[in-house]
């Protein structure tokens, strides 16, 4: 690692940033401009969202959540399933679970006010180390550092750190709070995270608009592009079952809602076996197999990663009557199936279905 020399002081990085940042910040619908004061609730909103996920996609999702739920109040108001509903796509779905109980708890026992310290953020549901300084930095000015992967290799680079960030959290996220100011915190964290998405990428850095070149230990020793130091990641394991598209003389197709708990928590599927366990799912394709002599698999197969395997599926395509041994189950129109909130593994395995001679060959 680099020792900082007086020329590559925390103070000049600091300064460098902030006049960077005033005239070269992103301007995005969570962020208050110019003399506004921040919202802590969208200020919130949009780090939730933000977590494993890139700027352009949360967006579109973060407008929806605000014309849907404008305050905090309304959004612990409105009902889970719907909360879920249009988080649909954005993955990571404990989020949306923990979004709507962090809400209900701001409103219920802080009078809809956001704690404005780091450790009573850390209280609360789906708020880490990392959300509740960006919130107390950011929402209320606090004298608080949030490391994202951006901040890390800003770090990683000025600071010339050779060996892998996994490593040097604890290090870099020292670094990082000596050069955050006493005043403008806010700004400095949103310059570092803006400097990080914009000019300090992963690949191919812009250096060459970089404030920061001057103090940076991997552009002075032209090692951009072996910093940050990361370890290989192991491929990741496969898991293989099969999806069951399962449609009735009313062109509507069977879905089930999981548990709270777990993968896909809380969110409308397709009954599927063999990569998981749900008794319920085994239980009824044991049923519909016996009645149903046809059934029929689509050539080809969906495939989706997740953080830690991939999934392989087929899809197998079951055509039954409605009638009222099907009563107690959950039905939904396949004209409208995209406005239900479907996650992205399970919108795969209907477009799959729609695009197969399964479905073109056979309309309901």
């Amino acid at each position: 690692m680099e020792n900082i020399t007086p020329r590559r002081s925390s103070i000049n990085i600091t300064e460098q940033l902030l006049l960077w940042y005033d005239a070269h910040q992103r301007i995005l619908p969570w962020r208050a401009v110019g003399r506004e004061t921040p919202d802590p609730y969208r200020v919130w909103l949009s780090e939730i969202m933000l977590q494993q996920t890139q700027v352009v996609t949360v967006v579109p999702y973060f407008n929806r959540f605000i014309d849907l739920w404008p305050t905090i109040e309304s959004l612990a108001a409105a009902d889970v399933n719907n909360v879920l509903r249009e988080w649909a796509g954005l993955g990571y779905y404990a989020r949306a679970r923990n979004l709507h109980r962090c809400a209900q708890i701001i409103t219920r026992d802080h009078a809809g006010e956001f704690p404005k310290e780091e450790a009573e953020l850390l209280k609360l549901p789906g708020i880490g180390p990392y959300t509740a300084a960006a919130v107390a930095a950011i929402a209320f000015g606090k004298d608080a550092t949030p490391v994202d992967g951006n901040v890390e290799r800003v770090i990683a680079r000025v600071y010339r750190i050779k060996t892998p960030i996994k490593e040097n959290k604890l290090i870099i996220k020292s670094l990082a709070s000596k050069t955050t100011p006493k005043a403008r915190t806010g700004d400095y964290a949103q310059a570092v995270m803006d400097l990080g998405a914009t000019v300090c990428t992963p690949r191919r850095p812009l250096c060459f608009t970089c404030p920061l070149t001057e103090f940076c230990g991997a552009f002075l020793h032209e090692e951009t592009h072996a910093i940050p130091i990361s370890k290989k990641q192991k491929k990741a394991p496969k898991r293989e079952g099969t999806a069951y598209v399962i449609i009735n003389t009313a062109n509507e197709i069977l879905l089930y809602r999981r548990t709270d708990r777990g993968l896909l928590g809380g969110m409308l599927e397709v009954p599927s076996v063999g990569w998981e366990q749900d008794e319920r799912h085994s239980e009824l394709i044991r049923k519909l197999t016996m009645c149903i002599p046809h059934s029929k698999a689509i050539t080809g197969t969906v495939e989706h990663v997740f953080t830690h395997f991939k999934l392989v599926l087929r899809v197998v395509v079951m055509r039954v009557e409605k009638n009222d041994w099907h009563a107690g189950l959950h039905w939904y129109s396949l004209d409208k199936i995209e406005s239900v909130g479907l996650p992205k593994l399970m919108l795969k395995v209907v477009k799959h279905f729609r695009s197969s001679a399964e479905n073109s060959n056979n309309p309901m």
